[in-house]
């Protein structure tokens, strides 16, 4: 097993990965997420690869300056230890530009919750809140304004 930079012919079977992982939700378009960790100036997606079974993972990868981040941890196949492969490499990737690594993890989700302790890595006394932008084209910024030509 290798891991490295997705490469884009395996863009596809990223997200086919992600889906079967159970990792992607209706409302959020994980070739948009991919596209954007990928064009980010400090962010990627790794793949572990072999040359028999082709992709066998993804983490993606990305820090703020501040913490680092992963987010899509998925394996082909568990208990091989590509999950543990490609966290490693994340933490290798991060190390040189941030002090810690972060990630969410579903409330519901204890086999992800159960891994990542295994890993020696412990719940945040943080609590994640969101609100979702509207898609108002006069926002700078805006997904709308972004893909116009003015």
């Amino acid at each position: 097993m290798r891991i490295r930079d997705l490469a884009p012919d395996e863009h596809d079977a990223a997200i086919a990965l992600w889906h079967a992982a159970g990792l992607t939700r209706p409302w959020n378009d994980p070739r948009s997420d991919l596209d954007r960790a990928l064009a980010g100036p400090s962010s990627t997606v790794l793949a572990a690869v072999s040359d028999d079974d082709g992709l066998l993972g993804t983490v993606m990868v990305g820090h703020d300056g501040h913490r680092g981040w992963m987010y899509y941890l998925a394996a082909a196949v568990r208990g091989r230890g590509v999950g543990r492969a490609l966290v490693a490499a994340a933490e290798d990737r991060l190390a040189a530009h941030v002090p810690k690594v972060q990630l969410m993890v579903r409330a519901d989700n204890e086999a992800a919750a159960a891994f990542y302790g295994r890993l020696g890595y412990a719940r945040s006394d943080v609590t994640v809140w969101q609100r979702v932008i509207p898609d108002d084209p006069a926002r700078p910024g805006s997904p709308t304004l972004l893909g116009s030509r003015e």
